[in-house]
């Protein structure tokens, strides 16, 4: 497998911070969205709304209707709100993911653990501190190999020229 160009260090370093934002970020709404799920389709049957009748914040029953469930609330719908927002954002960190992974240059099965973050609860947070463990440790690495070789090169050039 290749390994990445040193030249590429500073957008990778940019894509682990995109990346670490987009999954703390996918993981608090994802959270939310199972909370959301669990109210809505248990026993519990509840909807969040914003505004409406029931003042501020507040929760409204969900019932069985001609059509499956319905949601009784009037006000802003938190609940599909939360859903679309998730939808949307999981769109972004998949593109995080993907710029992450095309600079490192891993395997596929890498790019689909990262996918996966997006969709299995709590994953985002333990492959988001992965991720930024490996990433850094492998730059760093890299760049004091680099740079020791790098050393040795001029070394060995002015010992060249100052025999001639």
């Amino acid at each position: 497998m290749p390994e990445p160009k040193i030249a590429s260090f500073p957008a990778i370093r940019g894509a682990l911070k995109f990346y670490q934002i987009a999954s703390v970020i996918t993981g608090v709404m994802l959270l939310l969205l199972v909370t959301e799920m669990v109210l809505k389709y248990t026993p519990i049957r509840l909807e969040l709304f914003l505004g409406g009748s029931g003042g501020f914040l507040w929760f409204a029953d969900v019932v069985e209707g001609a059509e499956g469930l319905e949601s009784t609330g009037d006000g802003v719908n938190l609940s599909l709100g939360i859903l679309i927002v998730h939808g949307w954002f999981y769109v972004v960190y998949l593109f995080a993911c993907f710029r992450v992974w095309s600079l490192m240059r891993w395997p596929f099965l890498r790019f689909i653990m990262l996918a996966l973050g997006g969709v299995v609860p709590f994953l985002s947070f333990f492959m988001e501190l992965r991720v930024s463990r490996d990433i850094r440790k492998y730059l760093a690495s890299r760049e004091a190999k680099d740079a020791s070789a790098g050393s040795e090169t001029p070394t060995t050039a002015s010992s060249t020229e100052g025999s001639r």
